[in-house]
């Protein structure tokens, strides 16, 4: 433990550390889907089509916006989050050649609340449709963006966050790596209903083991024919 002149104890320093740079990458390309900065003119058709396939609109139950049932209600939208830079959106396109959905953009997903000082990024505003969910190219699209934020822009800490009560989300913080490390009580108005957000991150040092796990699950000899994965992630990790 380190100690000051005046006998408290202090955290480690943190030699050499210079503040980070900002996201600002166009594409991240894996072997099941491809990162894409989310463009209206590129993807709004597809995600809004790909979106219809949730006709009970429970995917957008925990998101501050949505569900859209007007095209140009969500071309609106997308237009707006993608003029910012923080969050800093990304469209997941389907690259699977035998999946019917690829060349398409099914997803969107971001970084934001961006801290360069203190090497601190979080993953939100993740919005997958049926068309992408329980798939390889999901798990991909979170395995290239981590590697992105600790490889390549050399942040020290990527959190997760998401309202308490939403289980599903939980549930694939804990599968992709993230650890729990509490819930903010109270923290915000989501839709005129109260949310508690429970908080998960992996940092820098946890990093290479979770990044090892991905790899080894998304590795083709990991599925059969079928698509259907021999070990999960977590066992992997």
């Amino acid at each position: 433990m380190q100690m000051n002149a005046y006998g408290q104890p202090i955290g480690e320093p943190v030699v050499g550390w210079q503040p980070r740079p900002r996201p600002d990458v166009q594409t991240l390309t894996g072997s099941y889907c491809r990162l894409e900065r989310l463009d209206q003119a590129c993807h709004v058709d597809d995600l809004f089509m790909a979106d219809q396939a949730d006709a009970d609109g429970t995917s957008w139950t925990y998101l501050p916006y949505g569900p859209f049932t007007h095209l140009a209600d969500y071309t609106a939208w997308v237009m707006d989050v993608a003029a910012q830079p923080d969050p800093y959106f990304f469209a997941v396109v389907d690259t699977e050649e035998s999946s019917p959905t690829s060349g398409q953009a099914v997803g969107v997903l971001s970084l934001l609340r961006v801290q360069p000082e203190a090497g601190s990024i979080e993953v939100g505003h993740i919005h997958f449709s049926p068309a992408l969910q329980h798939r390889r190219a999901g798990t991909e699209a979170h395995y290239l963006l981590g590697t992105y934020v600790f490889d390549q822009l050399g942040y020290r800490r990527y959190e997760w966050k998401c309202d308490a009560l939403n289980e599903p989300s939980r549930r694939a913080a804990v599968r992709l790596g993230f650890q729990f490390e509490g819930i903010f009580r109270q923290s915000q108005i989501v839709k005129g209903r109260n949310r508690d957000t429970a908080w998960y991150a992996i940092i820098d040092a946890e990093w290479p083991r979770v990044r090892e796990a991905f790899q080894a699950w998304l590795a083709p000899d990991n599925f059969d024919t079928q698509g259907r994965q021999h070990s999960a992630l977590q066992a992997r990790r």
